[in-house]
């Protein structure tokens, strides 16, 4: 009776160490996030969500960390990242793709959130593909549209401030696109600059001296601090037109926005084709995510602004 125990007992240990040997393997994914705000937040949502139903929930296991709005701080994130032998690497905003970048030239890295890659990674015969470890999505919104979204619903206006942070590249290559063409409507365009957040308040109040409207792109540091420049904006009565969702609910009256969430399943799946079935990454062109009007309507009515035809109310919290 012992030796059929035995037996029996052999026989499992040796189907329980064969069903582990052919088991999905378990991926350890770095997530590197910048700081946490709405958007940001929701592509990092979507590229959890994504890539658990891609690969399956214990199929995965997710570092999550946050910069608080410090470069200095994703590149010890990153580094650490390598360090731990990571199997891919998320790298949400472009600091943190920077600091990436500079950590590996081996590990698998997706950005998101990032609006352009060609100049975030100075790359100058773009073709849509980075050639490197390096792949991702796009939240860019093109300029000509956001510029004619802010001639639509502000003709009269005449002074426009482009309010963003000099530090974020992808915000400056934003007001670097968009400011010529507003130009080329007729509006008098100055850029208005802050550092980090600590000017914010600032530089917020002197652009809106100064000007009938804001543009505000997709820049992290304004999304960090929409609630303040939405005060002051307020108070000076001066509206914004916002590069993303997220911005707009906390500062702004219209947008052409992304779905960031979206965004996020979209690069979970890019993440799940390299590490289930060996994609290769540096050939993974960069992907971008269809964009739709919406509006704040709190902003909107304070400030008497007109909605456009088709745009869809921003939901926020009660």
């Amino acid at each position: 009776m012992k030796k059929i125990f035995a037996f029996v007992l052999m026989a499992v240990l040796v189907l329980s160490l064969s069903a582990a040997a052919f088991a999905a393997p378990a991926y350890n994914v770095g997530i590197c996030q910048l700081v946490q705000h709405p958007a940001l937040d929701a592509a990092t949502q979507g590229f959890q969500d994504a890539l658990k139903e891609e690969l399956g929930e214990d199929a995965v296991k997710f570092s999550v960390q946050n910069a608080s709005g410090d470069s200095a701080t994703c590149a010890v994130i990153c580094n650490q990242f390598v360090s731990d032998e990571v199997d891919l690497i998320l790298a949400n905003a472009t600091p943190a793709l920077l600091a990436a970048q500079s950590a590996t030239n081996q590990i698998p890295i997706l950005g998101t959130s990032v609006t352009d890659y060609a100049s975030a990674l100075d790359i100058d015969d773009w073709n849509g593909a980075t050639g490197t470890n390096i792949s991702g999505t796009s939240d860019g919104v093109p300029a000509q549209a956001q510029a004619e979204l802010l001639q639509q619903v502000f003709a009269d206006a005449k002074n426009v401030g482009l309010l963003y942070c000099s530090g974020e590249p992808n915000s400056k290559f934003q007001a670097d696109e968009i400011r010529p063409i507003l130009e080329e409507m007729g509006y008098k365009v100055k850029d208005y600059t802050f550092a980090d957040s600590n000017d914010v308040a600032q530089v917020a109040a002197n652009a809106c001296d100064d000007s009938d409207v804001l543009y505000i792109p997709t820049d992290n540091t304004a999304a960090s601090n929409a609630e303040l420049i939405n005060n002051i904006c307020l108070e000076k009565k001066v509206p914004v037109v916002a590069g993303e969702e997220g911005l707009c609910a906390g500062c702004g009256c219209v947008t052409l926005s992304i779905s960031y969430y979206d965004l996020g399943v979209v690069t979970g799946k890019m993440a799940a084709e390299i590490l289930a079935n060996g994609a290769d990454i540096s050939t993974m062109e960069i992907e971008y995510a269809p964009f739709t009007g919406k509006y704040n309507a709190v902003n909107c009515e304070l400030l008497g602004v007109e909605i456009p035809e088709g745009f869809e109310a921003i939901e926020t919290a009660e």
